[in-house]
């Protein structure tokens, strides 16, 4: 006789019963209603999550912010893969999967903040990552042992997003490999505002436009000075103006002096 089997032909009658319920058997403990209800707020938090993830991949730009858009993307793919198993697991216990946009984020434990700047977008991740931590711990104790397959399922998704809080966390603080203790927030999270405080676009362009006009204005007043510089530049000695202008100082001077010589008398 197989170990955990007492007769045989009493496991086939309970098996036998209800067979439309699938996975659901019997000897399931748990309660299926509330199962289905707590993996459906799992799987409305994983699809915001998604969403999340995915805006900050596509807005994190820039020399700083691309390397930690691929973390990003990542992390998306993950959370994806996540719902899809939730999902699956609710279809088990006979439930439907709730993918309604309409009341997604009522029943999210995770929020959707966008954040303005690169380290706003990974603060607001490892926020939620280390709430959902919470969250999934506390089903986990709730299912235990009564529904063995759902609490296995989460227990690999708590340590997927433990693995992203310790990325994010990464991503965020600068930690003194002696010490092992964090030291500060990475300076290099946040180059540059997306709105608000720091330097929009714009502002960038319209900057770069008054440093032209200036760059300009400073060109065009250095070329009038030379020319006038030029129009006023004495000519060199021995050259033909040179010499005109001699030519004709000595003949004013002379008829200067004819008219003013005295008459002799008379």
């Amino acid at each position: 006789m197989p170990h955990f089997v007492k007769d045989v032909e009493d496991l086939r009658h309970r098996a036998e019963q209800k067979m439309e319920d699938g996975a659901v058997t019997l000897s399931y403990k748990g309660d299926v209603d509330k199962a289905i209800e707590i993996l459906n707020e799992a799987l409305a938090t994983e699809i915001v999550c998604v969403l999340r993830y995915m805006h900050h991949y596509f807005m994190a730009t820039g020399v700083h912010g691309r390397g930690v858009a691929d973390e990003f993307k990542e992390h998306a793919d993950a959370e994806r893969e996540h719902a899809d198993m939730l999902a699956e697991r609710i279809q088990q216990l006979g439930g439907k999967p709730d993918f309604n946009p309409k009341n997604l984020l009522q029943r999210s434990v995770s929020q959707y903040v966008e954040g303005e700047t690169l380290a706003d977008m990974i603060r607001e991740d490892l926020i939620a990552e280390r709430i959902v931590i919470e969250v999934y711990q506390e089903m986990i104790r709730f299912f235990g042992n009564n529904d063995p397959t759902t609490r296995v399922i989460l227990e690999k998704l708590l340590h997927d997003e433990e693995e992203h809080a310790d990325d994010l966390s990464d991503l965020l603080y600068i930690v003194n490999p002696e010490t092992a203790k964090t030291e500060g927030q990475d300076p290099g999270t946040e180059p540059l505002r997306l709105h608000g405080e720091q330097q929009t676009t714009q502002e960038i362009a319209d900057k770069r436009n008054r440093a032209t006009e200036r760059s300009n204005a400073r060109h065009a007043a250095g070329q009038e000075g030379r020319e006038l510089q030029g129009r006023t530049k004495q000519p060199e000695p021995g050259s033909e103006e040179a010499h005109k202008r001699d030519r004709d100082r000595i003949l004013n001077e002379l008829r200067w002096m004819g008219k003013n010589k005295k008459k002799p008398a008379a």
